[in-house]
C-alpha cells in the first residue's frame, strides 16, 4: 500500500538537539515513571516468588529472537541510511529502503515467531537452565507464547519510529514504550482476574500494548504525514545493501546491552525462587536514569550527528558528541552515587507494599547499590553506539561490545563462589567501566576530536560534588528520625524529598562555583522555560 508525498515541510538542518532532547526526556521519563509504576503493580500485587520468576523468565524467549535477528541494529542501521537520501531531497529512495527493509524484516521475524512458538518449551529449557521443575518450564513457554507476536510491533515499529526520527518528529516515538507499560499495568490489575495464571495477565498486557503503541499509533500518524510504503523484496538498490551491511557485524557479535538480560536471567535461574525477580526490580531501578538522561539524549542526539556527517561538517559532529557526553556526565554522576547510598528508602519506596514485603526488599536495596557503581558508565553507552551508527560504522562498537560480553560472563564465573548472585549486578558494573574507556578510545581513532581533557575535568568536577551530595544525603538517611521513617512507602518517600532536594540544590551550587559549563547549560534552560511561561508566543 502506497500513499502519495504531500507537501510536508522538512524540518530546518538547524533543528535545536536540545529541544530534541527535552522532548525525549519528558517522554522516556514518562515512559520509565510508568515502568516504575508498573512494576510497584507488579510487586504489590505478586511480590517476588516462583510466580513472578517465571513470568521474568517467559520474556528470555522473545528477547531471543530479538536478539538473533539483530533487532536492536536494526533502527540503527536504518536511521542514518534513511537519513542520509532524505535529507538530500531523494525522498523516492529513502521510501524505496524503508519498504524493501520493511518487508524483509517483517518475513524474517514471522518466522521466526513461528518457530519460537512451536519450540517454546525446549526453549524455555535453554533460556533458564535452572528451573527443572516441568510445571515452572510449562508456565515459562506459556507465557512466551503470549508475548511473542509483540516482537513483529518492535521489529517493524522500530522502522517506522526511525522515518519519524529522521524527520524530526520525537514526541510519536516516545509513545510507544509508555503505552506498552500502561497495556501491561492494565494487563495487571484487570486482565490478571480473568486469565490462569493470574500473572498472565500481564503478558496479555504487554502483547496489546506493544501492538498500540508500536504499530497502530506510527502507522496512523505516518498516514497523515504522506509516508510511503510498497512490499518489495529488491535488495539491488545501494542503501539496502549499506543497511544490511551495517546490521551484519550486530548478528554476528554478542554485544552486552543485547544480551545482558538473556545472560542475567540465565544465571539468576539456578537461585532459589525470587533471586530472578530480585534481579529484575533492582535492574528496572538502575535503568531508570539510563532511559531519562543516556537514551534520551542519545535518541536526540543522534539524527544532528547523523546529519553533520552526511554533509562533512566533522568539527560540528564532534562538538555536539562531547557536549552531550559532558552533560550525560554531569547528570549521572551524582544519580550513581545517590542511588548506592539511598538504595533501601529507595526500594522502600517504589516497591515495598501488598506483597512485596521488607524481606525482599534487604536484597534488592543490595543489588540496586552494587549496580550503581557503572550507572553513569552505562548512561554514556548508548550515545557512544549512536555517534558509530552516525558514521555508518557498526563494527567497532559491536567487537568491543563482544569482547566485554565475555568479559561480562568472565567475571560473573569468577565472582559466583564467593557473591553468589550479586556478583550479576558486579560484573554488570565492571563491564560497562571498561566498555565505556574502550568505545572512547575506538571513536577518538575513528573521527579524532574527542575532548579527553575536558571530560575528565567534567567528571572530576561532578565527581567532588556528586561525593559531597552523596555524603550529606547518607549522613542525613542515618539521623535517628529520618532513618525511622524509611520503615514504610509514604516515609521513605518524604525522606527522599527532605534529602533529595537540598542535595541536589548543593550540588548545583558546586557546580556552580567550579565554573562547570554544564550548569552554565541549565541556568539557561531554566531562562528559556521562565521567558516562555511569560512570553509564550516569543519564539
Amino acid at each position: 500500500m502506497s500513499h502519495p508525498t504531500r507537501n510536508v515541510a522538512k524540518p530546518a538542518p538547524g533543528t535545536s538537539v536540545g529541544r530534541a532532547g527535552a522532548i525525549m526526556v519528558v517522554s522516556l521519563f514518562l515512559s520509565r515513571v510508568l515502568g516504575l509504576v508498573r512494576e510497584m503493580v507488579m510487586s504489590g500485587k505478586f511480590g517476588a516468588d516462583i510466580n513472578t520468576d517465571t513470568y521474568t523468565l517467559a520474556f528470555s524467549i522473545p528477547d531471543l529472537l530479538f536478539f538473533l535477528v539483530a533487532g536492536g541494529a536494526l533502527s540503527s542501521a536504518f536511521i542514518p541510511v534513511f537519513t542520509e537520501y532524505y535529507s538530500q531531497d531523494k525522498e523516492d529512495d529513502a521510501w524505496h529502503i524503508f519498504s524493501v527493509v520493511a518487508t524483509i524484516m517483517a518475513s524474517v521475524v514471522l518466522a521466526f515467531i513461528v518457530v519460537a512458538w512451536i519450540f517454546a518449551e525446549p526453549l524455555a529449557r535453554l533460556v533458564a537452565p535452572g528451573k527443572t521443575d516441568p510445571a515452572e518450564i510449562a508456565e515459562i513457554a506459556f507465557m512466551s507464547r503470549i508475548v511473542l507476536p509483540a516482537q513483529f510491533a518492535f521489529f517493524v515499529g522500530g522502522l517506522m519510529f526511525g522515518t519519524l526520527y529522521a524527520r524530526k518528529v520525537f514526541a510519536v516515538p516516545g509513545l510507544g514504550p509508555n503505552v506498552y507499560n500502561l497495556g501491561i499495568i492494565v494487563g495487571a490489575l484487570f486482565i490478571s482476574n480473568v486469565v490462569t495464571p493470574s500473572i498472565a495477565g500481564m503478558s496479555w498486557g504487554a502483547l496489546v500494548g506493544a501492538i498500540v503503541g508500536n504499530l497502530v499509533i506510527p502507522a496512523i500518524v505516518m498516514h497523515r504525514m504522506g509516508s510511503q510504503y510498497r512490499p518489495s523484496f529488491d535488495v539491488s538498490h545501494p542503501g539496502v545493501q549499506k543497511v544490511f551491511k551495517l546490521m551484519l557485524p550486530v548478528i554476528l557479535g554478542l554485544s552486552l546491552p543485547g544480551v545482558y538480560d538473556l545472560i542475567s536471567r540465565y544465571f539468576g535461574s539456578f537461585y532459589a525462587a525470587g533471586v530472578n525477580s530480585w534481579l529484575k526490580y533492582a535492574n528496572v531501578l538502575m535503568q531508570a536514569p539510563l532511559g531519562v538522561f543516556g537514551q534520551s539524549l542519545a535518541i536526540a542526539v543522534f539524527p544532528a550527528l547523523s546529519q553533520f556527517y552526511a554533509k562533512g561538517e566533522m568539527r560540528a559532529y564532534q562538538a555536539q558528541l562531547n557536549a552531550t557526553l559532558r552533560q550525560v556526565l554531569f547528570i549521572t554522576i551524582p544519580v550513581s552515587l545517590l542511588m548506592a547510598v539511598a538504595s533501601r528508602p529507595i526500594v522502600v519506596a517504589i516497591f515495598q507494599h501488598g506483597q512485596f514485603t521488607a524481606a525482599s526488599t534487604v536484597p534488592v536495596a543490595e543489588l540496586l547499590s552494587i549496580f550503581s557503581i557503572g550507572v553513569w558508565a552505562w548512561c554514556l553507552h548508548p550515545v557512544l553506539m549512536r555517534a558509530f551508527f552516525a558514521i555508518q560504522h557498526s563494527v567497532t562498537p559491536i567487537v568491543l561490545g563482544t569482547i566485554t560480553t565475555f568479559l561480562y560472563l568472565g567475571t560473573i564465573q569468577l565472582l559466583r563462589p564467593s557473591m553468589e548472585y550479586r556478583a550479576i549486578p558486579a560484573a554488570s558494573s565492571v563491564s560497562a567501566l571498561v566498555l565505556v574507556v574502550m568505545l572512547l578510545v575506538a571513536i577518538q581513532r575513528r573521527i579524532g576530536g574527542i575532548d579527553f581533557p575536558g571530560l575528565a575535568m567534567t567528571a572530576g568536577k561532578s565527581l567532588l560534588g556528586g561525593i559531597v551530595f552523596a555524603g550529606v544525603t547518607y549522613a542525613l538517611l542515618q539521623w535517628p528520625t529520618l532513618a525511622n521513617l524509611q520503615t514504610n512507602k509514604l516515609g521513605s518517600v518524604a525522606v527522599l524529598l527532605a534529602v533529595c532536594v537540598p542535595g541536589i540544590v548543593l550540588y548545583y551550587a558546586i557546580a556552580t562555583a567550579l565554573r562547570m559549563p554544564e550548569a552554565a547549560t541549565l541556568d539557561r534552560a531554566m531562562a528559556r522555560f521562565r521567558r516562555n511561561r511569560t512570553h509564550p508566543d516569543s519564539e
